[in-house]
């Protein structure tokens, strides 16, 4: 009996160069083939001939193709694509409008094709508008050997035919050896189906098969998959807790009375929030603990308290963020809290430049005990003395690897990673499934929920009345534009025309200033100081001031062209007003040029302010790599299984592997763990399992 993990070429009828074909698609064990799922299936009980296709839905026929070739369509001005192809019945002809690269392989005059879509009249004939076509090798196989036949994705240089022979072939050698890696006790509770039968289920469905996005067949392939990743990630949680850290034993009192000497009460999230993190800085593994809270719930103070804590055990802190203005801002806000309690603190950015050498010195010495700083904390000659507890902000801004550059530079310290961009718990699991995870989820008493309203183009007078008003109660303001300045390429609004047309024509009577990523660090901090001090009216922004401005005063902010933005900036941006106990307001101002897409992201920021429902909202729209961002490489490659639509999978997922991980028997457990370090080892750097 041939093994599962066996290289492809041990199938019959695989040989170099179709294993070479099928590692392009990431297919080099007979396991990964038996995982690779067809895309859709043939139902050959609904195949129709060309004169008996209706047009009222989806239907499927087989025909030869007569003529392909490009098309020019005067219509819609595309090229596009043409075929016509016939049965013995009649004839039809399939258009495409635009030119697909698979499209001159598959129509080739005389191919039999495989067509399924929706047909329409058009002058007389019958026709259908790009729809899915497949190769018929030959005409015994259009006469039908299997009545649900499944179409795998197309591999390069193998036909269909092949793949369902290499699929057989390995179901022949392996059927017996398939078996799950939930153990059996955790299987039987959980009721599920045999992982040998659901494969075959999908490669060999039955007459009876009811075809859907998610058979129940497929899930169990899911839950499998998501099974071994959970159990990765409790190994990795494991060795983390199996690590020698720091246990905090605070020698002075100084957090103590930092709680104590707040000016303000703190919410019960907040104490439970620091319970959590003072629980873990005082056990002797590691910190690793994520902190997500939604944007002005009050992260820092608890950030604050963590590198109090630390500092009164005789250690220091090292606070990471993004960009220099929010790493000021941080610095400004921990300056104040410690101010009196003889902590000393220090900021270094890239601009550091007057006092660097000095700064360095008092790091390296211990004099300075808490450093606020951006990536300039990862230079070779950043040295601490006793660094203790590392703290990121905005950790999806940084790749894993700045994140244990900055770890290194300590002895095992504790970490506290912390976002203000909510992430769906689904989303979490899977990336961030190997910390702790702590969520404030209440703001501060006295705030109010941020009313946002969208506006046409045509309502911008509306606006500026709104915004007049709020100015003349002495109340600031932020106008977010998405460009700098004018762009040949789109016509757009841009903030530097824009501040001077609003202080010259609308807003005389008022101070104006602009602000955006191009300008010098010290023209930034002038222009926020201004804007904090209240001297300046009106800030005119890029979404420099999308994280990390603090400015309670501001009561309205408006963003132009905001059907150009993701949920989740949005979200951030209006995160910026809603700061004091005052109402505040967010305006979307928006052309009407929307796309489907655009007119729901903005639906939503009217109807809620719950981050964590805009999070779900946003990574249904997005995706999960593009929703975390292009820097964050810790989204897992699932073969199967996707985030966004099988969220409820990964969930039982987890309470299974928990329990399998703290029940299963031994011989059990040996074995899921060494499939689970085979298939996620390398992403999740486990290298050695006890």
């Amino acid at each position: 009996m041939v093994s599962l993990d066996a290289p492809i070429t041990e199938l019959s009828g695989a040989g170099p160069k179709t294993a070479q074909y099928l590692a392009k698609r990431g297919i080099r064990s007979i396991e990964d083939l038996l995982y690779f799922c067809p895309a859709s299936y043939r139902d050959r009980r609904t195949i129709k001939t060309i004169e008996g296709i209706t047009e009222e839905g989806q239907v499927q026929f087989v025909g030869r193709v007569v003529s392909a070739a490009p098309a020019l369509y005067r219509t819609t001005s595309r090229r596009g694509y043409q075929a016509l192809l016939e049965d013995d019945t009649g004839r039809i002809t399939l258009i495409w409008f635009r030119r697909l690269p698979f499209l001159n392989t598959l129509c080739r005059r005389g191919n039999l094709l495989f067509v399924s879509g929706k047909a329409s009249r058009y002058r007389g004939g019958l026709q259908m508008i790009h729809p899915d076509i497949s190769l018929v090798e030959d005409s015994d196989e259009a006469d039908g050997l299997l009545v649900v036949e499944p179409v795998y994705p197309e591999v390069e240089g193998i036909k269909q035919g092949n793949l369902r022979k290499l699929v057989a072939t390995a179901f022949e050698g392996c059927g017996p050896s398939i078996r799950s890696y939930i153990p059996l006790e955790v299987e039987k509770s959980g009721g599920i189906t045999l992982l040998g039968d659901a494969l075959r289920s999908i490669h060999f469905p039955e007459e009876g098969l009811v075809l859907g996005e998610r058979t129940p067949s497929l899930e169990r392939l899911i839950l499998e998959e998501f099974f071994l990743f959970q159990y990765a990630l409790l190994i990795r949680r494991g060795q983390i807790k199996k690590e020698k850290g720091i246990p905090f034993v605070p020698h002075e009192v100084r957090h103590r009375r930092l709680m104590e000497g707040l000016p303000f009460s703190l919410t019960e999230a907040q104490e439970r929030v620091f319970g959590e993190i003072e629980a873990d800085m005082r056990a002797a593994e590691p910190m690793n603990r994520l902190l997500q809270g939604d944007v002005g719930s009050g992260k820092t103070i608890c950030a604050a308290y963590a590198a109090c804590l630390a500092v009164d055990s005789g250690f220091q802190a090292a606070f990471m963020a993004p960009t220099e203005i929010l790493a000021e801002q941080h610095y400004g806000t921990l300056d104040r809290i410690f101010a009196g309690s003889g902590i000393e603190s220090a900021l270094l950015t890239g601009s550091s430049n007057a006092h660097k050498r000095d700064i360095l010195e008092a790091i390296a010495s211990g004099a300075v005990s808490v450093v606020v700083g951006t990536h300039a904390l990862l230079q070779e000659r950043v040295r601490f003395r006793k660094l203790g507890l590392v703290i990121i902000d905005e950790q999806q801004r940084f790749g894993v690897i700045q994140r244990k550059m900055l770890r290194q530079k300590g002895l095992n310290p504790d970490v506290l990673i912390m976002t203000a961009t909510p992430i769906p718990r689904t989303l979490s699991m899977a990336v961030y499934g190997d910390l702790d995870v702590s969520i404030i989820d209440e703001m501060p008493k006295g705030r109010q929920p941020v009313r946002t309203k969208v506006f046409a183009e045509k309502e911008r007078g509306v606006v500026y009345r709104l915004i007049g008003e709020s100015l003349r109660d002495g109340r600031q303001v932020y106008m977010v534009y998405p460009l700098v300045d004018e762009s040949d390429r789109m016509e757009l609004r841009n903030a530097t025309d824009m501040a001077e047309h609003l202080q010259k024509e609308i807003f005389p009577d008022h101070t104006i200033a602009l602000l955006h990523g191009r300008m010098k660090t010290e023209e930034k901090e002038k222009v926020m100081e201004g804007f904090k001090s209240r001297a300046t009216d009106m800030l005119v922004a890029t979404t420099v001031i999308e994280v990390g401005i603090d400015v309670p005063n501001a009561a309205v902010i408006a963003v132009e062209h905001a059907e150009r933005f993701g949920l989740s900036q949005l979200h951030q941006l209006r995160g910026r007003v809603g700061r004091a106990e005052f109402a505040s307001s967010c305006f979307l101002i928006a052309s009407g040029k929307r796309t489907q897409a655009a007119a729901k992201r903005l639906r939503v920021m009217e109807e809620t302010t719950d981050g964590f429902r805009i999070a779900e909202e946003d990574m249904r729209l997005r995706g999960p790599g593009e929703m975390l961002g292009v820097r964050q490489a810790g989204l897992p490659n699932f073969r199967i299984g996707d985030i966004v639509r099988d969220g409820d999978i990964m969930t039982r997922a987890r309470k299974m592997a928990q329990e399998a991980f703290l029940q299963g028997k031994p011989e059990e457990t040996q074995k899921t763990k060494e499939a689970a370090l085979a298939r996620w080892g390398k992403r999740l750097e486990l290298y050695e399992v006890s």
